[in-house]
């Protein structure tokens, strides 16, 4: 009999249907009328068929064990793997604790879900790698130069063994340390580009060609399109920079000359206010260092060529103008030196000067600069002389005073009441004053003079003659007029006593002379500060001070020493403000002037 295997409700059911079927068999084969041996024969072969189906069944159910058994190892390793992948190395597979407990469908149920799970999250991590090695391999890119770029995707395949946070946060920090110097890079790189932008403005230069030739990428108006951040255009800025700058040091300095040249010919040929006023700009630049010039077009080609085309139209201008320029230098040169009786340079002469030019053996530039030391020469000298002939000055201003009181007092009608009478006693009164200090004048004068000789090691010369010389002539002479004064003294003390001696021994007294009125209009001016100016005279023969011999009768002139003194002269006279030095009083020149006039009259 063959064996019933299932649950017991299973087996029942079988064994039922069992001996039915075999009863109806046994009655069919009964009624056939089959032989008990042929019955035996076919329910042994009906067992052989039976027992062979179940060693089948057992057989595929065996295989699909062996397979379950597969598919639960294989899904085991791939979970195993995602797991090392994700870095979830902590979480311990479920089918270690549930073996026992579960079957191998469940098993493999189980184990297909947490790898369906791990498997979402790879694909999530793989894409967010994928992301960030884009933007890595892009940034890199960006900042080595290199134009291609490794799709994100195939690239992470052959590293995606290692997708655990670790390497995520590791990917991050790289991404992050990448955009901070991008970001770094590229505020650089603006920062050069305005800068080229700017010297570009000052220099008049094309900004796009020139950011185009570093890299055409710095030229673009949009914001959303990429700045190329590589070391090379860096660099290319760089030196980009430095030739602007170096440009706009060339152009500073050409510039500075060329208005430097502009500005010689401006002060030679007197150039007006209209021809400046165009190139005031030019002016404003160079009052500022050349760092600090960012006004655009300050230092184009077109504003040095301006200025150099300008340069060139005046130095052809002033070639034609030239003769006439070192004529004015020299008058220039002959003025200052009249003033201050200096004697002027002989060798740049206008006879001389106008042949050299004419000539050609001298360039008249040279002459210029000649002429313009000779310039400054006489007015350094005559700086040094300032002292001195402010003393010739206040001498010869007493002189003229000597002069104004020798002829006051031959006026006889000095002291008679009319218009002007009381403000010339005043001005007699201060002018024997200041006469009195002649003498020290002109010792202070002379020791002056000396001094300065000692001290420039040279003549001082007024007009061709030396001071010195003068001075002590007029010592000499002054001395030789007192004594002549003191013989007519005497002898008018002679004649009183032989007229005396007539009246005596005659008894008649003769009528005195009347002497002709000094007081005349054209002889004396009241100013309105109520002093009185002589008008002018020719000296006479027995004048106070005679004739001295000055540095133009030295030339076969007339002197006209004194009234020459007074016209080159603009300050006024001022008989009290005589220095302290010259303050001493001289006796003989005291005893020699007339007595004041007596009071009451």
């Amino acid at each position: 009999m063959m064996m019933a295997f299932g649950s017991p409700c299973s087996s029942i059911l079988t064994s039922t249907s069992y001996n039915a079927l075999l009863k109806e068999l046994q009655k069919i084969w009964t009624e056939i009328g089959e032989s008990e041996a042929d019955k035996d024969c076919m329910l042994s072969e009906l067992e052989r068929d039976c027992l062979e189906i179940y060693r089948r069944k057992v057989d595929e159910a065996a295989t699909a064990k062996v397979h379950l058994h597969q598919s639960v190892a294989a899904k085991e390793a791939e979970l195993a793997m995602l797991m090392a992948t994700l870095g979830d190395i902590h979480v311990n597979s479920p089918i270690q604790s549930e073996r026992k407990a579960k079957s191998l469908k469940d098993q493999l149920s189980s184990v297909t879900t947490l790898v369906e799970g791990l498997t979402l999250k790879k694909q999530e991590l793989m894409k967010q790698f994928a992301d960030i090695k884009a933007q890595i391999e892009k940034i890199t890119g960006e900042i080595s130069g290199h134009g291609h770029f490794v799709n994100a995707i195939s690239a992470l395949n052959l590293e995606e063994q290692d997708l655990s946070q670790r390497k995520l946060t590791e990917y991050q920090s790289n991404l992050h340390a990448l955009q901070k110097e991008k970001s770094e890079r590229l505020q650089k790189v603006l920062d050069y580009v305005n800068e080229v932008h700017s010297l570009c403005a000052v220099l008049g230069l094309d900004f796009a060609k020139t950011v185009n030739d570093v890299h055409p990428s710095l030229n673009l108006t949009s914001m959303e399109q990429s700045r190329n951040i590589s070391d090379s255009t860096v660099e290319g800025l760089n030196q980009a920079i430095l030739r602007l700058k170096t440009e706009k040091k060339i152009r500073y300095q050409k510039l500075k000359d060329v208005a430097g040249s502009l500005f010689d010919l401006w002060n030679l040929m007197d150039a007006t206010k209209e021809e400046k006023i165009k190139f005031l700009r030019i002016t404003s630049i160079l009052d500022s260092p050349e760092s600090a010039i960012t006004e655009p077009g300050s230092l184009s080609m077109e504003m040095v060529e301006q200025a150099s085309a300008e340069v060139e139209r005046l130095t052809k201008l002033k070639a034609s103008r030239m003769k006439e320029l070192v004529t004015k230098k020299r008058s220039e040169l002959e003025y200052i030196c009249y003033k201050n009786h200096i004697q002027p340079d002989s060798s740049t002469a206008a006879d001389k000067t106008n042949a050299l030019i004419d000539s050609g053996l001298v360039s008249p530039c040279e002459l210029l600069e000649k002429i313009e030391a000779q310039i400054e020469k006489a007015k350094n000298e005559a700086l040094s002389r300032k002292e001195i002939t402010d003393r010739i000055y206040r001498w010869l201003c007493a002189c003229d005073e000597e002069n104004w009181l020798e002829n006051y007092n031959q006026d006889e009608n000095r002291y008679s009441a009319g218009r002007g009478t009381h403000i010339n006693l005043k001005r007699a009164e201060r002018a024997r004053i200041t006469i009195n200090k002649i003498p020290v004048m002109v010792d202070n004068l002379i020791s002056k003079t000396l001094a300065w000789e000692d001290e420039q090691k040279k003549l001082f010369l007024y007009d061709g003659a030396r001071l010195v010389s003068i001075l002590e002539k007029y010592k000499l002479t002054r001395q030789q007029k007192e004594e002549e004064k003191k013989r007519a003294r005497d002898q008018k003390k002679l004649q009183d006593m032989l007229l005396a001696e007539k009246e005596a021994m005659y008894g008649s007294k003769p009528s005195p002379r009347r002497s002709n009125s000094f007081r005349r209009t054209n002889e004396y001016h009241v100013n309105g500060n109520g002093s009185v100016t002589p008008s002018p005279r020719r000296n006479s023969v027995g004048s106070a001070t005679p004739e001295l011999s000055t540095p133009r009768s030295y030339s076969g002139r007339q002197n006209t020493y004194f009234k020459e003194m007074r016209r080159l002269s603009t300050a006024p006279l001022n008989f009290v403000a005589i220095t302290k030095e010259d303050t001493m009083s001289f006796s003989s020149v005291c005893g020699s002037e007339p007595e004041s006039p007596p009071q009451g009259q």
